[in-house]
């Protein structure tokens, strides 16, 4: 029998941040064995970053700094970063942007829970922006580099830009940019996926989407963990991800030359980073639950519109920005209906 109050204690902030973390853990596990050691040095660096650049500026404010640097809301703007940038870019990309995601884009608005913006988000964007190149050099899987690194050799070029060889021998594109590029020389994408999505193969770039793909499925796990326990809604991913799904299947059937399939597309790039991880953001998205399904859904679109005819690779950053401006918007005309009101909330 269950009995009064029926008020709920509200999770801790710290907890939510710790569960937050421990989700992205299968991500970054999978990562580091299809990568290398590159993005243990990229989390710590972007870890630091953001540690001392929060502390800095909440002692600019007069703020406390021991409450706020230890609530772990720094640490998860910083790991998100690191997992979005190239694994062996250069050090002082990782921590460029963690400082513009933490002292710009969170402590500019006013701190934790005041930002517009998605601080991860607005980090990524502007080093898509500013340095294109460095954003789009991604190293091949380890397993089909001709000379493979050690965490030694990564280290090193992450910190001074030297290789024991070139780096265009063990440079690779990403599936996206595959795609987008396969298409842009060709007018299709032909024989590129013959191997299957989860398959360790090789055959022309279909070993690239194997390997994201098993980083994106450890990211699905991670965000169910978080479903489960009770840290984000199910209204946004599940939109985000049916809308991503139904838009690229629609295309797709109408020419499978040109488009490729809602797989592809669930599978590749930060898809499902973004849905469980970043789009989930309480503070830069919508409250309401009919809102929430909104906001999913238009990023949704706005990344496939992106990725395939924009001019951007990947679009989750960019879509997420726009959205995130739209946020209040959504949630002024999707409140839900007062009890004995009409319509909705005032």
């Amino acid at each position: 029998m269950i009995t009064s109050p029926f008020l709920t204690k509200p999770t801790p902030l710290q907890v939510v941040m710790a569960k937050v973390l421990l989700a992205l853990l299968p991500g970054i596990a999978v990562h580091l064995y299809v990568f290398g050691a590159g993005i243990l040095v990229q989390l710590l660096l972007a870890t630091l970053t953001a540690l001392g650049v929060e502390a800095a500026c909440l002692k600019l404010r007069d703020f406390p700094v021991r409450p706020f640097i230890t609530d772990g809301s720094a640490v998860v703007t910083a790991w998100l970063l690191a997992l979005s940038l190239p694994p062996l870019a250069p050090w002082w990309m990782i921590v460029l942007a963690t400082a513009i995601a933490i002292g710009m884009a969170k402590h500019l608005y006013g701190g934790l829970g005041q930002n517009t913006f998605n601080p991860a988000m607005v980090g990524f964007a502007v080093m898509m922006v500013s340095f294109p190149a460095q954003m789009s050099r991604w190293a091949a899987p380890q397993m089909q580099q001709a000379t493979e690194l050690d965490a030694l050799a990564q280290i090193g070029y992450i910190f001074t830009g030297r290789l024991p060889v070139p780096f265009d021998a063990i440079a690779s594109a990403t599936p996206l940019d595959t795609v987008k590029t396969t298409i842009l020389q060709h007018g299709g994408i032909g024989e590129l996926f013959a191997v299957p999505l989860f398959h360790a193969g090789q055959l022309g770039a279909g070993w690239m989407p194997s390997m994201m793909g098993w980083i994106a499925l450890a990211y699905l796990v991670g965000g169910v963990y978080l479903y489960a326990s009770k840290i984000i809604p199910w209204q946004t991913p599940v939109a985000f991800l049916g809308a991503l799904a139904a838009l690229s299947g629609v295309l797709h059937l109408v020419d499978p030359a040109r488009f490729t399939s809602p797989l592809f597309h669930l599978f590749s790039g930060a898809a499902m980073l973004g849905a469980f991880f970043i789009i989930t953001d309480p503070v830069s998205g919508p409250t309401t639950p009919r809102g929430r399904l909104v906001y999913g859904a238009l990023i949704g679109v706005l990344v496939y519109v992106i990725r395939v005819f924009g001019g951007y690779p990947d679009g989750v950053a960019f879509a997420v920005l726009i959205m995130n401006l739209a946020a209040p918007f959504i949630d002024q005309y999707t409140q839900p209906k007062v009890f004995g009101r009409k319509g909705g909330a005032a």
